[in-house]
Parts: C-alpha cells; structure tokens; sequence
C-alpha cells in the first residue's frame, strides 16, 4: 500500500490535483459555500461576519464563503495547499489572508472571529482525544463569546460497525478526458485507518496516477460533543445532510462565556 505521509506532507503532495476528487471543484465550493452560509447567516447575522477557516485546504470553503461576501482568513497545517488556496484566491481578485497554522496552534493568527469553521472531516486528522481537545482549546480562543464553531465530519457512527475497506470508484469526464477517483481504507485498530487517496485521470499524452496516504481516527458524534462541552461550547447541535445541504454530517456549537 506504500507509506503514510504525515498529514501536512500528504496534503502538501496532494494540493496540486485536490480538486479532482470532486466532479467539478466549482460547483461544490458554490454548493458547500451556500450551506455553510445558511448557517452563519442564522447564528452570526453581524453585518460583515468575520471567518476564520482553520483546516482550509486549498480554499474549497474559504474562496465560497469569500465570494458571497464573507470576511475570510484561511488557515491550514499544509504549506502546499495554503500556496494552492493564495493562487486561487489571487485568481479570483479575492482578498483572504491565509497562514501556514496547525488547527492545535493557532497563536499566531488573529482573533475575535465571528465564526470558525472546520471542514471536510479534518478533525479526524488528529489522532487522539487529546489532540481534538487542544485542537478545539485553540478555536475557542479565536471566538468572541456567542460565536459561532462549525465543522463536519464524517458519519463514523455509521461507517465503524462496517469499518468499510474501500469508497469508490467514482467515474468522471472532463471535455472527454475520463477521471477515476477511489479511496482504500486500511484499518489499524478499531478506531485507526490509513486512507490511501487514488486518481487515474485521462491527459493528452496518456494516463496519470496520483497515490497518497494519510492517517485518520474514527470519532463518534457524542465524542466531539462531550470534547465541545469541555473547551467552553455550549448550544451544541448536529445537522445531517439532509438538514443542511452539506455533504457530512455538521456540528454546531456556541462560544459560551
């Protein structure tokens, strides 16, 4: 199966080709910008919402939420996708701050955001309670008290009675050039995977194979929202995607005083 990277090498090696694990990477930052929108619009109506997206990626959220007028400041652990997400949002005339930051220390960006948010079962990337718990400490402290945390996270209280081996394959086309997308999951443990990432995609001068691994640990809904409670949140809440619109399952919670 190859080795696994730690997540920032994985996502370093994976920013240039992330966006074709998605049918069209433009559609789903419209789609998933709008759902999380609906949200920040309900729990953070301020005028100018202040957003901080702290596990970024090369922009998929913080360029959406950016375009429908959101103030944005990106952070992610990968250098690769953080460079990613610059070029984008420079190509966009999109004006985001982006750091290189590591979700368990954020000290060094600024505070006082109206919202944090935490997508694509990037809380998972963290292999202990612990670590969720200090990563979770760090975004409490980048909240004024009523805001706003939301994050996803994939529906592991589903999947871990089947500990699925494989997801995919997904078949794509882009102007006839064909694309396919599957994930492998090896488990270690009952809670630890290896998830290796592979796209075969069809180019001009033949066919091309992309192949990265990261660790991951399945956590269950009232984990987090027991770890939530312990960080100073409050109101803390789930949606499913057929709530929300968004394709993970979503928690909400409240910067308490």
């Amino acid at each position: 199966m190859g080795r696994t990277l730690p997540v920032n090498h994985f996502y370093d090696k994976f920013a240039r080709d992330y966006h074709l694990i998605l049918e069209n990477w433009e559609a789903s930052m419209t789609r998933q910008a709008a759902a999380i929108a609906s949200i920040l619009q309900r729990d953070c109506p301020a005028a100018g919402t202040t957003v901080l997206d702290c596990a970024c990626g090369i922009g998929t959220q913080a360029l959406g939420l950016a375009k429908l007028g959101f103030r944005i400041t990106g952070s992610d652990v990968s250098s690769g996708a953080v460079r990613r997400a610059r070029s984008e949002a420079a190509v966009r005339r999109l004006d985001i701050p982006f750091y290189v930051a590591d979700m368990r220390n954020l000290g060094d960006l600024p505070a006082g955001f109206y919202a944090v948010i935490c997508m694509d079962n990037a809380l998972p990337h963290l292999l202990s309670e612990a670590d969720i718990a200090h990563a979770l400490g760090q975004i409490r402290a980048k909240l004024r008290t009523g805001g706003t945390f939301i994050a996803s996270i994939r529906d592991y209280d589903e999947a871990l009675p089947q500990r699925p081996v494989a997801q995919g394959p997904a078949f794509y086309s882009d102007a006839g050039e064909r694309r396919i997308v599957f994930q492998v999951w090896d488990w270690q443990d009952e809670r630890r995977y290896t998830l290796h990432m592979y796209i075969t995609r069809e180019t001009s001068t033949g066919w091309a194979n992309f192949h990265g691994a990261s660790a991951y640990r399945a956590v269950l809904r009232d984990e987090i929202t027991a770890i939530l409670g312990s960080r100073g949140f409050t109101n803390i809440r789930w949606q499913f995607p057929s709530e929300s619109g968004f394709y993970q399952p979503i928690v909400i919670a409240t910067a308490a005083e």
